[in-house]
């Protein structure tokens, strides 16, 4: 029985070995099958495409450097839209999206490093000095567009015939035609030839796609079926606790990643850890705000400038020459893929037939949004700036009339924050109407319109109307300690009442110079609280090796927040 139980096993074993071959045959095709379907051309293709075309937005963008009408946004705008036109005609009209928008891709990925960036070469003695200016212009201002925008929308849509539209979509559509384009803007201004138009219409835009996202989700929680009067205040309440907590989370994530780095440094070890530590806890912070449902903008454009007067110290030389090159290039990268995303989208066939609204409809529609844009922005420039310049007492700190222009127009132009907030009020699956879908193709027109006209004229614009070549009309007072400056620093280290046996005359002569120079009173004090307290905790220049560039360049050298 052994013997025969061996030979049957022997001639049935070479059948088996075949039925194995086949089945292993079978699981490889299927295997590879799995994997041709999770690798799907289409997908391969438009990456492909976008980035044979991000290739040569640089490259176009390089030849065009010293071009005084074009930028590296509107080259890759332009190109988007000639490369969505090309697909368009080879679909025969079918559709020209090769990557469909995405809020969770812009908002989650492409965002975030252009803020940080924002954030962590800013020159932080400019940024804060103008601060206040900074806060008025973009809350105070963007709630003014906000209110004229919405009002505006209500009034004229009705009369030009869209009259579907909810009071949630008239107040939704004023926080998303008042969200600035802060990346266009930062490449139509000179951080070096125009210092303080460049600080101030770079954190009004930054405040600005802050305040109108925190304004938008604020609208999003209201119920709109009991309205009464605590509405109001509750929006405001809603707006002051996204607008503070935002800010509070990403000084403490930006604290937190400067006490790990100085007490553990990792530079000892690896280079790489440190550095890596800084990107994903950047990006923690984002994530967190946006978990909490609060303004990620806020939170990692703060995050960023704790970083860089903390954390960019505290890590090793090479450290900082990676972090300052490696974060501008992600930010680089992210802008002008929005930009061709943005002009591969506008060319999506299917938003523009389910809109069916006519030329005229649509014609109508997009320049009652663009005229409301105009006067939302002038309502608050030109009033807010007089009020500064009769609240100012040097005439260098005054913000002249060609200034304030300058200011107005080089805020008129909207980009992906505007589309994005866009599709998110409009595109989902539970409104599919004809005016949601006019909606969205009349923010695109408004976008290509803005960015390539306005984008275009504001170079040529600075350059009539303040004629940077020539001698400055008006001394940048941010650059230069004034006598304002020394006689504060003077009066404080020299007052008798600063002795011990008589403190209240001391704080009342802080309280005096509070009242009379809030600026520099305000930024003294804390470089005292700063190296006494802070930096001991969290480290910062003159606390490690101190190496000569800083994120903020070599002209912010002599001056840090």
């Amino acid at each position: 029985m052994q013997t025969q139980s061996n030979l049957n096993y022997r001639e049935i074993k070479p059948r088996s070995n075949y039925h194995s071959s086949s089945i292993s045959h079978l699981e490889e095709q299927n295997h590879a099958n799995i994997i041709l379907s999770f690798l799907n051309t289409s997908t391969v293709i438009a990456l492909c495409v976008f980035f044979a075309l991000l290739c040569a937005c640089i490259i176009i963008g390089h030849l065009l450097e010293e071009n005084r009408w074009a930028n590296e946004s509107i080259t890759a705008l332009l190109l988007g839209l000639c490369a969505g036109g090309v697909v368009l005609l080879v679909r025969k009209g079918e559709s020209s999206h090769l990557l469909k928008f995405s809020e969770d891709l812009f908002f989650l990925y492409l965002l975030p490093p252009i803020i940080f960036n924002a954030g962590f070469q800013v020159k932080k003695k400019r940024f804060f000095k103008n601060f206040s200016t900074i806060l008025l212009f973009g809350i105070f201002g963007t709630v003014i567009s906000f209110c004229i925008i919405s009002l505006g929308v209500f009034w004229i849509f009705r009369k030009i015939g869209v009259k579907s539209l909810s009071l949630k979509d008239h107040l939704a559509i004023g926080a998303i035609m008042s969200a600035t384009d802060s990346v266009c803007t930062l490449q139509v201004l000179s951080q070096d030839e125009t210092p303080f138009l460049y600080s101030i219409v770079f954190g009004e835009g930054v405040v600005n796609d802050a305040t109108s996202i925190v304004l938008f989700n604020s609208v999003q929680t209201l119920d709109f079926h009991n309205i009464d009067g605590l509405t109001v205040l509750k929006l405001i309440g809603t707006f002051l606790y996204l607008l503070f907590t935002s800010t509070a989370l990403g000084i403490a994530v930006g604290l937190l990643s400067a006490f790990i780095i100085k007490t553990l440094y990792f530079g000892r070890h690896s280079t790489d850890r440190e550095f890596a530590l800084m990107i994903l806890m950047a990006y923690l912070s984002y994530l967190l705000a946006e978990l909490l449902n609060l303004s990620g903008i806020l939170t990692v454009f703060f995050c960023g400038i704790v970083m860089s007067h903390y954390t960019w110290h505290n890590v090793t030389e090479s450290s900082r020459i990676t972090t300052k090159h490696a974060f501008a290039t992600m930010s680089f990268i992210a802008e002008t893929f929005i930009f061709l995303y943005v002009g591969m989208d506008a060319l999506d066939i299917d938003k523009w037939r389910e809109s069916k609204a006519s030329a005229g409809t649509s014609a109508a529609v997009s320049s009652t949004l663009f005229a409301l844009v105009l006067v939302g922005r002038a309502a608050f420039v030109f009033p807010i700036a007089n009020i500064l310049n009769c609240v100012q007492k040097r005439e260098s700190s005054k913000i002249h009339f060609k200034q304030q222009f300058i200011m107005w127009w080089a805020g008129l132009m909207r980009g992906a924050v505007t589309i994005a907030l866009s599709y998110n009020q409009f595109a989902s699956y539970m409104r599919r109407s004809p005016e949601s879908a006019l909606m969205i193709t009349s923010t695109i027109i408004v976008v290509l319109f803005s960015t390539i006209v306005c984008g275009s004229v504001t170079k040529p614009l600075i350059e009539a109307v303040l004629l940077r070549h020539r001698k400055p009309m008006v001394s940048d007072f941010t650059d230069n300690v004034s006598l304002e400056d020394f006689s504060v620093l003077l009066l404080e280290s020299a007052d008798p009442n600063n002795s011990n046996n008589n403190q209240p005359a001391g704080r009342a002569s802080s309280f005096r110079l509070l009242i009379s120079h809030p600026t520099t009173t305000v930024h003294y004090f804390w470089r005292k609280f700063d190296d006494r307290f802070m930096r001991p905790m969290f480290g910062g220049r003159g606390l490690v090796p101190f190496v000569p560039s800083t994120p903020t360049g070599a002209a912010d050298e002599s001056s840090s927040a």
